[in-house]
């Protein structure tokens, strides 16, 4: 009688390092797109009092993608003039109030939004080659979209409350999920049902052959 020893699937550190692996490759995907992409849609005057198309603040602030204003004025003495800062930090100064009247640009938060999107599309491919298993797709989804959550609030220093973002984060996380689980399934029975060659295997059918003509004629 053979023994069977089993082995635990826990490995903390596996999990750990596919997390971050997955919500690196995520935000590296989104730092290809959003700044060509926002170079070329969105308004470029208004960007500058964004701190520009390259600002670490279109991928993690969820303002930008929900059209919010991020830019406060600072006045300063006469000596300096004016400031706009965007998130904590001076993107310019010497502006004029009558420079910008606080319109932002909606393009800009339909182009984030449609990166957003296809950096989940990229996360299937992630997913499907780092994770593989169907029944971890649906909590690595979640992880990636909770970890960004939390994010995004501290960059941002306030909850999410764009119906735009939310929404987006949602049909997003169901692109992911839904198509990643239905590839890694189909890859599963696909190698389930390859069966390797045995030197053996004709024999074995012989025999089972032999015993069912047997049993017939009994």
């Amino acid at each position: 009688m053979t023994r069977r020893t089993t082995f635990s699937n826990w490995d903390p550190m596996l999990l750990i390092s596919q997390i971050v692996s997955i919500q690196s490759l995520h935000y590296l995907t989104l730092s290809i797109l959003v700044p060509p992409l926002l170079s070329i849609f969105a308004e470029r005057s208004l960007l500058t009092y964004e701190g520009g198309a390259a600002n670490v603040g279109m991928l993690m602030d969820w303002r930008e993608m929900a059209g919010v204003p991020t830019v406060r004025w600072a006045h300063g003495s006469e000596r300096w003039g004016t400031w706009a800062w965007s998130s904590g930090e001076k993107v310019g100064h010497g502006w004029a109030e009558d420079q910008w009247s606080g319109r932002i640009d909606p393009i800009r938060g339909w182009v984030i939004g449609l990166c957003w999107m296809l950096a989940c599309s990229a996360d299937i491919y992630y997913l499907y080659t780092f994770v593989r298993k169907p029944r971890l797709i649906l909590d690595f989804a979640l992880t990636l979209v909770f970890n960004h959550l939390v994010l995004t609030t501290y960059y941002a220093a306030s909850l999410p409350t764009s119906l735009f973002f939310w929404l987006v984060l949602i049909a997003g996380s169901i692109l992911t999920i839904v198509v990643a689980e239905q590839l890694c399934v189909k890859r599963e029975m696909s190698e389930g049902l390859t069966v390797a060659p045995n030197n053996g295997d004709e024999e074995v059918v012989e025999m089972e052959m032999g015993n069912l003509l047997n049993s017939r004629d009994r």
